[in-house]
């Protein structure tokens, strides 16, 4: 009986190890590594070329790829990569379906002359292969449409010991949608990234970033930004904003305006994090952005009043899950703010809730 029982688990370790090793083999051998700067295809029909309007309104709001609305938890929230223990993996099809009705009537019934989105989902299973580019495009069929990627993988085998419930392909990244045609539009890559193996079903981070003209020979850059999450250090964070800041100076001090937007998996500058809910952080952490990260004169945009991104270790329950803000704008000294406002959903078809804002090129 022994012997029996030590050949039953020498052969569940040897298939164990099999399976493990064939997903880092196979995992290894489709690595997407993206270039350094990649031009992006317009695949709308804006016919402004020249912003004549002094006076521009921008949204940013992370979709969260279709699957996070409130009555969606998300396993990987817990930390364990290995095992669901019953929770959430992929939120029923149904769910996914209202959540993208959801977005797609936001976009159709707000009007704005720039929309940034973060986790679009293009070709993924956690959203049934949804194409969300082009349901949002389909609302805005005359403006320009800009898709970077910053997740493809054709296997992300996340739970590790649940091959069933497997995350499955990944195609998914950040979408730029304007009135006005940009003259040139890029995907620029940012530094940093995990360890091998867990880089290879990991984000490859990016900022999308968009050239408009604008009348008295001026330009408009316009960045769309999703910064690391998972980097519990803020490692990963820190060397992406440093990058990021070399380049936010460098195009204002080339005389142009600058708006950035997304969501920075960070807050803001004095803003307590768990400013929401004192004290009942129930184990999340999150960096501030250093205060001296620019000058004075540029400035953060963001509204108190409203949360914008709540956790999933559990549906969204109302005073009792953690909400927190991490997605807002930031302009450079030659914009002003007008307004900005956070749209109150209730987190009803995403786990990040839009912003509002309007400004004035000086």
């Amino acid at each position: 009986m022994k012997k029996i029982i030590a050949r039953i688990a020498i052969a569940f370790t040897l298939l164990l190890v099999l399976y493990v090793g064939g997903v880092l083999l196979y995992g290894t051998l489709n690595d997407w590594v993206p270039e350094a700067k990649t031009p992006l295809e317009n695949s709308g029909a804006a016919s402004i070329p020249v912003i004549e309007d002094s006076l521009l309104t921008f949204v940013t709001w992370n979709l969260g790829f279709g699957g996070l609305g409130e009555e969606s938890e998300f396993f990987f929230d817990h930390g364990n990569m290995y095992l669901s223990k019953g929770r959430m993996v992929r939120a029923p099809e149904e769910a996914v379906q209202k959540n993208n009705k959801g977005v797609e009537q936001f976009v159709s019934s707000t009007a704005s002359d720039f929309f940034l989105f973060q986790e679009v989902d293009y070709h993924s299973k956690r959203s049934y292969f949804a194409n969300q580019h082009e349901l949002i495009r389909g609302q805005k069929t005359d403006y320009s449409a800009f898709f970077a990627t910053n997740y493809r993988s054709p296997l992300v085998p996340i739970p590790v010991f649940e091959p069933w419930h497997l995350y499955g392909e990944v195609e998914s990244g950040l979408g730029t949608y304007s009135k006005y045609q940009p003259y040139e539009s890029v995907r620029l890559q940012l530094p940093g990234a995990f360890p091998w193996p867990v880089r290879l079903f990991q984000l490859d981070r990016c900022v999308a970033l968009h050239r408009f003209r604008v009348k008295g020979d001026k330009e408009l850059v316009v960045m769309n930004v999703h910064n690391s999450a998972y980097d519990a250090d803020g490692s990963l964070k820190q060397q992406q904003m440093a990058f990021l800041k070399e380049l936010f100076l460098k195009e204002y001090q080339a005389g142009h305006y600058v708006v950035v937007g997304g969501d920075w998996n960070q807050v803001p500058a004095f803003f307590r994090f768990d400013g929401y809910m004192p004290g009942r952080t129930q184990g999340y952490t999150q960096i501030n952005i250093d205060p001296e990260y620019l000058p004075s004169d540029w400035q953060w945009a963001y509204d108190p009043r409203v949360p914008t991104n709540r956790k999933t270790k559990t549906p969204y329950r109302p005073g009792e899950t953690f909400i927190t803000l991490i997605d807002f704008f930031l302009v450079s000294p030659n914009v002003q703010i007008r307004q900005v406002k956070g749209i109150d959903q209730k987190f009803r078809y995403s786990d990040h809730q839009p912003v509002y804002l309007e400004v004035e090129l000086k």
